[in-house]
């Protein structure tokens, strides 16, 4: 499994309903894309839920390298590039993935919360707190489902959640989902990723 993301800071007087027509418009076109577990169309606005900026920034989910890589590479991406400029696209490799109760349920908000891996840790005992972290979130009422990353070049993690109604248990960037696309949920691997 491999997470992504890439986010979009608009102005701060920027029309969100332009994003939500995109979305609206061709959300769909993912939703049967080879090698994709999961995207998640994710927005935050300026002053909702405690958001200090207008946001696109969808979170993907990975099966496979190469369907990532073709819609990187294939012409999908370039037009979110062409529209807006070319982001930059963090990587994270999977750490845990968990379904939730929830799980197949419409998802409302997300939860992203990114987190630093200390100098000096013992890498085994973080990575196997996210994984630990990753149960906890699943198992709470409302959760869609909950993943861990790492991104071994910054060293950090990221903890991602969805969430089927508006008042998560989760601490982080709290996001409104616009869309899920999620052809290849059932083949995303659960549990450690190790």
């Amino acid at each position: 499994m491999h997470a992504m993301q890439y986010e979009l800071s608009l102005p701060a007087d920027y029309d969100m309903g332009v994003i939500r027509s995109r979305v609206a418009r061709i959300g769909h076109l993912l939703d049967d894309w080879e090698g994709l577990g999961f995207k998640t169309y994710l927005l935050r606005e300026r002053g909702v839920n405690g958001s200090p900026v207008n946001q696109y920034a969808p979170f993907y989910l990975w099966n496979t390298v190469e369907g990532m890589n073709t819609f990187l590479w294939g012409g999908a991406f370039q037009g979110l590039s062409n529209d807006f400029g070319r982001p930059s696209v963090r990587q994270w490799t999977g750490l845990a993935y968990e379904e939730g109760a929830a799980a197949g349920s419409p998802a409302r908000v997300a939860v992203r919360r990114r987190q630093s891996v200390p100098d000096g840790a013992e890498l085994s005992e973080v990575m196997a707190g996210a994984v630990g972290e990753t149960e906890r979130l699943a198992g709470e009422d409302g959760a869609v489902f909950a993943a861990a990353a790492v991104d071994t070049s910054r060293w950090e993690l990221v903890h991602f959640s969805l969430w089927a109604h508006e008042t998560p248990k989760a601490d982080g960037d709290v996001f409104e989902v616009l869309h899920v696309s999620a052809p290849g949920r059932e083949r995303l691997p659960r549990g450690r990723q190790w």
